[in-house]
C-alpha cells in the first residue's frame, strides 16, 4: 500500500485523469448561514484518500493494540528491576508518543466521520490540546495500573478483564436493545459469519482504546457507518467521573499495600500528582470542546452546559434521597409520639374522672 501511494503521489500529474467525481461539502455556518462547495476530485487524488484514511486507521491499531501493552509491560519491568536505563526509557518514549499519535488520529477520524458532510479544518490549536489532552489521559492511566499491579497482582488481571469485557460487549448489548437488524451492508463479498468476525474485530479495538483514554468514535452497530454521530455529552462525563473514582481507587490500594521498595518514594505526594495528572488531561479535554473544536458551531449545545446540567442531575438526586430518609424518620418517630400522647391522654382521663366524682359527693 505505501509503494502504491507513493507511486500514485508522483504519478498524480504526469497522467490525465480519465474522469472526475464531483464532491460537495458545506462550511462552517458564519452568521447563521452556510455555503456548498462544489469540487471535482479525480481518480488519483480519491486512491490517495482512501490510502489515508486506511493508513490513519492502522496507525489507531497499532497504537492500542500495539504500543499500549508494550508501554505497560517496559513501565513494569522498570519498577520490578528498580531501575531505568537508557534504552529503555527511549522505548517507553517512542510508544507513549505512538499511543498519544493513534488517540490524536482517532479523534480527528471521529469529526470526519461524523460531520462528512461539512468541510472540516482543524487548526493547530486543536492539534495541540488534543496532544496534551491524550498525554497526561494515557501517561496517568498506564502509571495506575502499573502501580496497582506491582502490589496485588492477581487483582490488576481482574480489573483489566472487567474493564475489557464491559467495553467489549457494551455496543453489543445496546445493539441487542435496540432491536435494530444485523448489518449486512459492511461489504458486500463477506457472509454473515464474515460479517460478525470483522464486528467482533471492531469491538475488540473499541474496547482497547478505552482500556487507556476515552474512544473520540463511538461503537454503534445499528448505524451504517458503524459510528455513533450523536454527541453525548452525559456518555463521556460518565466515563470520566468513574475513571477519576476508578484511578483513585486503585491509588488508595497501591497506597495501603505499597512493598518496602516505596519507601523510597513520597507515596502521598505521588498519588497526588497523577490524580492531578488526570485532572489536567479533563481540563485540556475541556478546552478543546469548549474552544478549539473544528465543528463547535454545530453543537446543539455546549460540554459546560452537558456538566452543570450533569452536574444538577446529582444535586437532585442527592437532594431526593436526603428528603426521603427525613421521611422515613419522621415516620418511624410518629408512632411513638402518638403512644405517647395516648399514655399521656389516658393519664389525665382519670384524674378528671377522680376530680369529677369528688365535686359531685361533694354536692
Amino acid at each position: 500500500r505505501c509503494v502504491e501511494a507513493f507511486y500514485i503521489y508522483f504519478s498524480a500529474e504526469r497522467v490525465e485523469e480519465p474522469y472526475v467525481s464531483i464532491t460537495k461539502k458545506r462550511q462552517m455556518p458564519k452568521d447563521g448561514y452556510t455555503e456548498e462547495i462544489e469540487k471535482e476530485v479525480g481518480q488519483a487524488e480519491g486512491k490517495l484518500c482512501t490510502h489515508r484514511s486506511a493508513f490513519s486507521r492502522a496507525s489507531v491499531i497499532q497504537a492500542f493494540l500495539g504500543s499500549a501493552p508494550q508501554l505497560t509491560l517496559q513501565l513494569y519491568i522498570c519498577i520490578l528491576q528498580q531501575e531505568v536505563t537508557v534504552a529503555r526509557c527511549i522505548f517507553m518514549v517512542l510508544s507513549l508518543l505512538s499511543i498519544v499519535y493513534g488517540a490524536l488520529r482517532c479523534n480527528i477520524l471521529a469529526i470526519k466521520i461524523k460531520y462528512d458532510d461539512y468541510d472540516v479544518h482543524v487548526k493547530p490549536a486543536a492539534y495541540l490540546c488534543i496532544f496534551m489532552w491524550r498525554s497526561f489521559e494515557i501517561a496517568t492511566r498506564v502509571a495506575v495500573l502499573v502501580l496497582f499491579g506491582s502490589v496485588l497482582r492477581v487483582w490488576v488481571f481482574l480489573i483489566v478483564l472487567l474493564n475489557f469485557l464491559g467495553f467489549f460487549f457494551y455496543p453489543w448489548i445496546h445493539f441487542w436493545l435496540s432491536q435494530s437488524p444485523f448489518p449486512e451492508n459492511i461489504e458486500k463479498e463477506l457472509s454473515r459469519l464474515g460479517t460478525t468476525i470483522v464486528l467482533c474485530l471492531l469491538t475488540l479495538l473499541y474496547a482497547g482504546i478505552n482500556m487507556f483514554c476515552w474512544s473520540a468514535a463511538q461503537v454503534e452497530l445499528s448505524d451504517p457507518d458503524l459510528i455513533s454521530k450523536s454527541q453525548n455529552w452525559y456518555q463521556m462525563t460518565v466515563y470520566y467521573i468513574v475513571r477519576l473514582m476508578e484511578n483513585a481507587f486503585l491509588l488508595l490500594l497501591w497506597y495501603i499495600y505499597r512493598t518496602d521498595f516505596y519507601l523510597y518514594v513520597c507515596a502521598p505526594m505521588l498519588v497526588l500528582q497523577l490524580l492531578i495528572g488526570y485532572c489536567m488531561g479533563i481540563f485540556f479535554m475541556l478546552v478543546f470542546y469548549q474552544f478549539c473544536h473544528p465543528c463547535k458551531k454545530l453543537f446543539s449545545s455546549s460540554i459546560t452546559e452537558a456538566l452543570f446540567s450533569c452536574f444538577d442531575i446529582l444535586y437532585f438526586i442527592c437532594q431526593h434521597h436526603k428528603s426521603t430518609l427525613l421521611k422515613g424518620k419522621v415516620v418511624m418517630k410518629s408512632p411513638e409520639n402518638t403512644g405517647e400522647a395516648q399514655d399521656s391522654s389516658k393519664t389525665i382521663d382519670p384524674q378528671n374522672r377522680s376530680a369529677h366524682q369528688s365535686a359531685s359527693s361533694n354536692a
